[in-house]
């Protein structure tokens, strides 16, 4: 692959990133207010941290992405959309989890008032 098609590849995953995003924040953040609905509920729910309700989700698309490659082992191959699919979901996730990362960072170094 050359210079030129590997940065028709990152553009055109920059874009699909910041439009899935943009769909599934109207889908799942509760009023537009919490981006990280789901996560938060999720830790509620499993009785552990945001980060790790998260990457649970995420467990579910790295298995799909490694059978994607262990299939490539055997010659199969999968088609263009799930290459996008499966490999955005990915991505997209990992950009959740830096999200709530720096949620966290921010909660951290706000000033804590002794009242």
């Amino acid at each position: 692959m050359n210079t030129s098609e590997f940065d028709l590849v990152l553009h055109a995953r920059l874009q699909k990133i910041e439009e899935v995003l943009s769909i599934k924040a109207r889908e799942y953040a509760k009023g537009n207010e919490d981006r990280l609905h789901n996560f938060n509920v999720a830790s509620r729910m499993s009785n552990q941290s945001r980060e790790k309700a998260l990457w649970g989700f995420l467990l579910k698309h790295l298995v799909s992405v490694t059978d994607i490659i262990n299939a490539t082992q055997q010659g199969k191959f999968p088609n263009r959309e799930t290459i996008d699919e499966k490999i955005g979901d990915c991505i997209n996730y990992f950009v959740l989890l830096e999200a709530c990362l720096v949620d966290r960072l921010k909660e951290q170094e706000e000033p804590k008032l002794p009242f």
